[in-house]
Protein backbone atom coordinates (compact mmCIF):
# COMPACT_ATOMS: atom_id res chain seq x y z
CA UNK A 1 0.00 0.00 0.00
CA UNK A 2 1.29 3.54 -0.95
CA UNK A 3 1.72 6.06 2.04
CA UNK A 4 -0.27 9.03 1.37
CA UNK A 5 -1.45 11.69 3.26
CA UNK A 6 -4.30 9.57 5.32
CA UNK A 7 -5.88 6.68 4.74
CA UNK A 8 -10.03 6.58 4.11
CA UNK A 9 -12.13 4.71 4.94
CA UNK A 10 -12.87 3.82 1.30
CA UNK A 11 -8.61 2.99 1.06
CA UNK A 12 -9.34 0.96 4.40
CA UNK A 13 -12.04 -1.32 2.83
CA UNK A 14 -10.37 -1.82 -0.22
CA UNK A 15 -7.37 -3.46 1.57
CA UNK A 16 -9.57 -5.72 3.98
CA UNK A 17 -11.66 -7.01 0.96
CA UNK A 18 -8.14 -7.37 -0.24
CA UNK A 19 -6.58 -9.42 2.38
CA UNK A 20 -9.66 -11.50 3.36
CA UNK A 21 -10.55 -12.14 -0.37
CA UNK A 22 -14.24 -10.92 0.33
CA UNK A 23 -16.03 -8.19 -1.61
CA UNK A 24 -15.79 -4.67 -1.06
CA UNK A 25 -19.48 -4.77 0.01
CA UNK A 26 -18.50 -7.63 2.49
CA UNK A 27 -15.54 -5.64 3.86
CA UNK A 28 -17.35 -2.34 4.11
CA UNK A 29 -19.91 -4.53 6.10
CA UNK A 30 -16.38 -5.63 8.25
CA UNK A 31 -15.13 -2.51 8.92
CA UNK A 32 -18.52 -0.75 9.43
CA UNK A 33 -18.91 -3.45 12.38
CA UNK A 34 -15.89 -2.82 14.27
CA UNK A 35 -16.18 1.02 14.21
CA UNK A 36 -20.08 0.71 15.39
CA UNK A 37 -18.65 -1.81 18.16
CA UNK A 38 -16.15 0.54 19.31
CA UNK A 39 -18.64 3.61 19.51
CA UNK A 40 -21.25 1.36 21.44
CA UNK A 41 -18.81 0.25 23.73
CA UNK A 42 -17.37 3.76 24.58
CA UNK A 43 -20.89 5.09 24.81
CA UNK A 44 -21.48 2.82 27.42
CA UNK A 45 -18.60 3.58 29.42
CA UNK A 46 -16.53 0.20 28.67
CA UNK A 47 -12.68 0.72 27.21
CA UNK A 48 -11.07 -0.73 23.95
CA UNK A 49 -7.99 -2.81 24.45
CA UNK A 50 -6.52 -4.39 21.19
CA UNK A 51 -3.20 -6.21 22.42
CA UNK A 52 -0.70 -4.81 20.44
CA UNK A 53 -2.53 -2.27 18.71
CA UNK A 54 -3.70 0.44 21.70
CA UNK A 55 -6.67 0.86 23.91
CA UNK A 56 -9.59 3.44 23.37
CA UNK A 57 -10.87 5.46 26.60
CA UNK A 58 -13.73 8.05 27.03
CA UNK A 59 -12.18 11.10 29.51
CA UNK A 60 -14.67 13.60 30.85
CA UNK A 61 -14.21 17.51 30.42
CA UNK A 62 -15.82 19.59 32.62
CA UNK A 63 -18.23 22.34 32.60
CA UNK A 64 -16.27 25.63 32.07
CA UNK A 65 -16.55 29.31 30.76
CA UNK A 66 -14.97 30.43 27.37
CA UNK A 67 -14.51 32.92 25.89
CA UNK A 68 -16.25 33.93 22.26
CA UNK A 69 -12.90 34.58 19.77
CA UNK A 70 -14.70 36.81 17.69
CA UNK A 71 -16.78 38.98 20.11
CA UNK A 72 -14.72 37.94 23.52
CA UNK A 73 -17.88 37.41 24.90
CA UNK A 74 -17.68 34.72 28.14
CA UNK A 75 -19.60 31.56 27.33
CA UNK A 76 -20.20 28.40 29.12
CA UNK A 77 -18.88 25.50 27.52
CA UNK A 78 -21.08 22.39 28.49
CA UNK A 79 -19.24 19.24 29.98
CA UNK A 80 -18.49 16.93 27.38
CA UNK A 81 -16.93 12.91 26.77
CA UNK A 82 -13.85 12.70 24.62
CA UNK A 83 -12.60 9.56 22.76
CA UNK A 84 -9.11 9.05 23.45
CA UNK A 85 -6.64 6.22 21.66
CA UNK A 86 -3.83 4.92 23.67
CA UNK A 87 -1.08 3.23 22.01
CA UNK A 88 0.31 0.08 22.88
CA UNK A 89 4.19 -0.61 23.50
CA UNK A 90 4.03 -2.94 20.10
CA UNK A 91 2.43 -0.60 17.60
CA UNK A 92 4.89 2.03 18.84
CA UNK A 93 8.03 -0.12 18.57
CA UNK A 94 6.68 -0.95 15.34
CA UNK A 95 6.35 2.69 14.19
CA UNK A 96 10.05 3.64 15.59
CA UNK A 97 11.60 0.24 13.79
CA UNK A 98 13.39 1.49 10.69
CA UNK A 99 12.44 0.21 7.31
CA UNK A 100 16.12 -1.10 5.80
Amino acid sequence: MAISDGLTKAELVEEVAKATQVTKKQAEEIVNTVFQTIVESLRSGKKIELRGFGSFRIRSRGARIGRNPKTGERVEVPPKRIPYFKPGKELKEQLNRSSD
